[in-house]
């Protein structure tokens, strides 16, 4: 199960901004695209679904609620360099849920994606 790739779904705005922002800022590869409602990127062994407020998951559940990006469940990427990553981010308009934290096992911070989804970057103590 070690080459198994794991796959995430998120609820954007905007489905080739989203293809744009991860395939520019994270290095993953596009291997769909059928916006405005869906697409999918890749990287290593994670695939995250980008799915459309017109796809069949943006659709409205029974009780009305329709689901939307956002929320506190995150991606979590382990990086070399917290402060570096934050700089190249930054300087390019990227926005930020948080400033760097630091606790007893590293430093994290979350990054936004354009439509509100939080992507942690976190730097292990041991670094």
């Amino acid at each position: 199960m070690a080459d198994e790739i794991v796959s995430v779904r998120y609820m954007v705005d905007d489905v080739d901004t989203a293809v744009a922002f991860y395939t520019k800022y994270f290095g993953f590869a596009l291997r769909s695209n059928m916006a405005p409602a869906f697409a999918d990127v890749v990287r290593g062994q994670l695939r995250l679904l980008l799915s459309g407020p017109t796809s069949s998951a943006g659709r409205a559940m029974p009780d009305g609620a329709t689901p939307c990006p956002g929320g506190w469940n995150r991606i979590h990427f382990i990086v070399d360099d917290i402060q570096g990553e934050v700089e190249r981010l930054r300087a390019d308009g990227v926005r930020f849920r948080n400033d760097i934290i630091t606790g007893p096992g590293g430093k994290q911070i979350l990054v936004e994606d354009p439509s509100g989804n939080p992507i942690e970057l976190f730097e292990p103590a041991d670094r």
